[in-house]
């Protein structure tokens, strides 16, 4: 038996919605309009240590781990490039400064909260949103796991739990959104022991990253990596070299988002966008073989009677 003419309206309304929804959560992704006020963090490899501190105060907060504080003071993880994972939100690495011989820097790398995030404009469902304070937060319950925002990403942080095979999410830095709706700094921030994670807004940050260049110019390189970078983010650096020889990738001053927007716009244009389909054609299918299972028992119950 095909979908009834109710059930086949009931579809459509629920797809149709679907599509409401979506628009909707394209228009919530827009950058804040102030991004100097947005809350920000200044990463100042120069001084950093490599304690590994704000990584297990990340970990710590986010229950990602139960380790205790002593055993990241292990420093054979800086023999490998490593990356944020499901498990791990942050990770610092180090690197040679071929200006100074064999001195070495660490640089803390975690998600960019970008003021025009790529991830949130690639995310069909709206899951991924620009807060207007900056972060850029996630929502599970809207994902539908297309990872659309890995690969939109151009600092490739989102990770994905592929070994959760019943509710996987897609995982990165909150931003300690929780501990800032109550007043508080990143917990990597507060754990920093040399005040190299520097917490307030996104200019106080622009600043005295200016600040910190004029006073020391042999220290730093004049650029403020993440000023301009993909549109700007949240999270900025100063370094003693090159950004591509600190580990962060080259990215000119054009918003990622402009680029994927327009191609998402050449695709969806004149047609239904992906999630109203697959909703659609999930729920037909739902229906179909509610309706087919039904079939099934009424023949058998017929059959039965007939016997008796």
């Amino acid at each position: 038996m095909g979908l009834s003419r109710r059930g086949f309206i009931q579809t459509v309304g629920i797809a149709t919605s679907a599509i409401a929804t979506n628009k909707s959560a394209l228009a919530e992704q827009r950058p804040a309009s102030d991004a100097d006020q947005q809350y920000a963090v200044l990463v100042d490899t120069v001084v950093c240590i490599g304690c590994r501190k704000c990584e297990w105060a990340c970990n710590d907060q986010n229950k990602l781990s139960a380790r205790s504080l002593a055993t990241y003071e292990d420093k054979s993880v800086f023999n490998q490039q490593r990356r944020p994972d499901h498990d791990a939100y942050t990770v610092v690495n180090e690197f040679s400064n071929p200006a100074v011989g064999t001195k070495r820097f660490t640089v803390k790398v975690q998600c960019m909260h970008c003021l025009q995030p790529a991830c949130a404009s690639a995310c069909i469902v709206g899951a991924l949103t620009k807060d207007a304070r900056g972060p850029v937060v996630y929502d599970p319950w809207k994902c539908i796991g297309c990872r659309y925002c890995m690969i939109a990403c151009p600092f490739q942080i989102p990770a994905y739990e592929y070994q959760d095979a019943a509710s996987p999410e897609v995982k990165k830095c909150t931003f300690c959104l929780d501990r800032l709706n109550v007043g508080q700094k990143p917990a990597c921030v507060g754990i920093c022991p040399n005040e190299a994670l520097t917490f307030g807004t996104r200019r106080e940050m622009i600043d005295l990253a200016r600040a910190r260049t004029r006073h020391h110019p042999d220290r730093y390189v004049d650029h403020i990596y993440g000023e301009h970078e993909a549109g700007g983010t949240t999270w900025l650096y100063l370094t003693p070299t090159g950004v591509t020889e600190a580990g962060l990738p080259s990215l000119d001053e054009k918003p990622v988002p402009a680029v994927s927007e327009s191609i998402q716009h050449g695709i969806f244009k004149s047609f239904v966008p992906p999630l109203a389909l697959y909703a659609l054609l999930g729920l037909v299918m739902r229906t179909t073989r509610r309706e087919r299972h039904g079939d099934s028992n009424n023949a058998s119950g017929e059959t039965n009677d007939g016997a008796e």
